[in-house]
């Protein structure tokens, strides 16, 4: 039987062919990569947003970095959904950067996606998950919101990059995740390229980048690193989580409120 979110048990998953969906999902995102791995992050946006008319939205931390993406699409069509995850446990600067960021690059359709009151209510009703169970915190407050969201949509672009480091080393151009196309246009892409870019187009920095916080998510797990550190090494700091859970498979992990799921925008 599902579990108390939804997930069939580990037995049931191990034996059930991938549906029609996923495996149509997986021919599309290979010819789309092979079509667009080399082309430039403008290129690659203009023909995914081209192919995929309504039918396609933009995913935004509104971090450090999301002011490149989110202004490429501005540039491109500035009627893309953009989905931000609202989740209730975000720093003020955040919410603040979020709506002038928005609002200086004309964006049209963000769309702020929230924790379902009712999962609070039973699983988070202190607000203190995250000292017991980040993945669980994560589950709540990212990773069904999001799923939910995407319900309406055929594919979806993220801000993730290859020089992140971690299991985003190898991030193709174009992937399928869940029987959808996910494109990752600045895959390819360098934090010297971002750099120039925001100079380039004077694009507002988020409040806390001038603080130590080259990556920023929800207060409780976000942590200024040192100059020197890597870009995403104050997320989750000391402990083995590097991701939050909205990139994991989630056949294999969207499981109970006692287990262990990991991903990020």
């Amino acid at each position: 039987m599902p579990d108390s979110f939804g997930a069939q048990p580990a037995a049931d998953l191990a034996t059930a062919p991938p549906p029609a969906s996923h495996q149509a999902a997986a021919l599309q995102a290979r010819a789309l990569d092979a079509r667009l791995r080399h082309a430039s992050p403008q290129e690659i946006l203009k023909g995914v947003i081209e192919a995929f008319p309504g039918q396609i939205a933009l995913v935004s931390s509104f971090g450090t970095e999301s002011a490149v993406l989110l202004h490429m699409v501005a540039q491109i069509d500035p009627a893309t959904p953009v989905l931000f995850l609202d989740t209730g446990q975000l720093f003020g600067q955040t919410l603040d950067y979020r709506k002038s960021l928005a609002k200086t690059l004309g964006l049209t359709d963000v769309r702020d996606l929230r924790p379902e009151f009712q999962d609070l209510a039973v699983h988070d009703p202190k607000a203190d998950l995250w000292k017991t169970s980040t993945d669980a915190c994560c589950q709540i407050r990212k990773v069904l919101p999001l799923d939910k969201a995407l319900g309406g949509f055929d594919a979806w672009i993220t801000g993730r990059k290859r020089y992140h480091g971690g299991s985003r080393l190898s991030l193709p151009v174009v992937e399928a995740s869940e029987g959808k196309i996910k494109v990752n246009p600045l895959a390819n892409w360098t934090k010297v390229e971002l750099d120039g870019y925001m100079t380039a187009h004077d694009l507002p920095a988020h409040p806390l980048a001038a603080f130590g916080y080259p990556s920023v998510g929800c207060w409780p797990c976000t942590s200024a690193v040192e100059e020197e550190g890597d870009v995403r090494s104050g997320r989750w700091a000391g402990s083995d989580k590097t991701e939050c859970g909205i990139h994991t498979p989630r056949p294999n992990t969207i499981v109970s409120i006692d287990g262990d799921v990991g991903g990020d925008i």
